[in-house]
């Protein structure tokens, strides 16, 4: 069990010493992000800017531009609400190469309650040119990631969530930025699933195997560029479509599916996710239930 923060954090720590051109930025808030664990092992290569996202998003574009690879965190929906015109005018527009990774996003952060809980970061984010947009499921997929996010040139954006969450991955586990992931083959659903939504699709895959229901889950962590040619393939080889995030259905994963399938392969989906509305206080999977993101409501949107 652990968060996705907790494994970017270490991760940072790790990669610290093979990539010695990255920086870390963080706007006052290093013990919750997890950025800390880099901070102790490299003090000389911490930047922190204070509670001033947009001071965070335009020093991280100028490292850039002096050849460091700048690492962006602050709570997702700071990152992405606050220092938007940053993000769009001094980091997309140039294409430069700045890794905002924000944490504490959905109504998973819990009890800091709907004005901490980013519910519309990957709708933002999926809107700006040249910005990748990435939501990891665990920390497995998390540590690939964040080298990928080094390797790669260009803006990207990585979701991370506050609750430890169970491990879908073992290491050595085969990822590619923008080719989703299929698990089973079964024939009477497809279900798109982002970030912590992806291991109660697999809960709720193994309940309805049990009961004779067959479905296939696919991990979508990659939101933009999205894997169209997968998302086509289950269109036409399942029965029904339901994608599955913990973001607003409008502007997510779920508007990303609709998109391809509206050009490409028109077909019905059900989107599952936060319904248009704000979150609010309350422990992180009792919010889940409450607003239906989890296996038992995946079953009965299946049935």
């Amino acid at each position: 069990m652990i968060s996705t923060r907790e494994a970017y954090g270490k991760a940072l720590a790790e990669l610290g010493e093979k990539y010695k051109d990255v920086v870390v930025l963080d706007a006052d808030l290093a013990e919750a992000t997890k950025t800390i664990e880099f901070k102790k092992k490299f003090p000389d290569r911490f930047f922190d800017i204070g509670i001033a996202e947009q001071d965070l998003i335009g020093t991280a574009a100028g490292l850039s531009l002096a050849g460091k690879i700048p690492f962006a965190s602050t709570f997702a929906v700071f990152a992405t609400g606050r220092a938007y015109d940053q993000i769009r005018n001094a980091v997309a527009y140039s294409k430069l190469n700045v890794k905002i990774a924000a944490t504490h996003a959905g109504i998973t952060v819990g009890e800091d309650g709907a004005s901490h809980q980013a519910l519309e970061d990957l709708a933002l984010m999926r809107a700006v040119p040249n910005m990748v947009v990435c939501s990891p499921s665990d920390g497995t997929q998390t540590r690939w990631l964040m080298e990928e996010a080094i390797k790669y040139k260009g803006p990207m954006y990585l979701r991370l969530t506050r609750p430890n969450t169970e491990e879908v991955y073992s290491s050595g586990t085969n990822f590619e930025i923008g080719k989703g992931i299929q698990h089973g083959e079964g024939t009477a659903a497809t279900i798109f699933a982002t970030g912590v939504t992806v291991s109660e699709a697999l809960k709720a895959q193994k309940i309805l195997h049990d009961g004779g229901i067959d479905i296939r889950v696919v991990d979508m962590h990659t939101i933009k560029p999205i894997d169209e040619e997968l998302i086509i393939k289950c269109a036409k080889e399942t029965e029904k479509l339901i994608t599955i995030e913990d973001h607003n259905i409008i502007g997510g994963l779920g508007s990303a599916v609709c998109e391809v399938l509206c050009d490409k392969y028109p077909k019905q989906v059900t989107r599952m996710g936060i319904n248009d509305e704000f979150g609010q206080s309350g422990k992180w999977n009792e919010l889940m239930d409450y607003y239906k993101i989890t296996a038992e409501h995946i079953i009965k949107n299946v049935i």
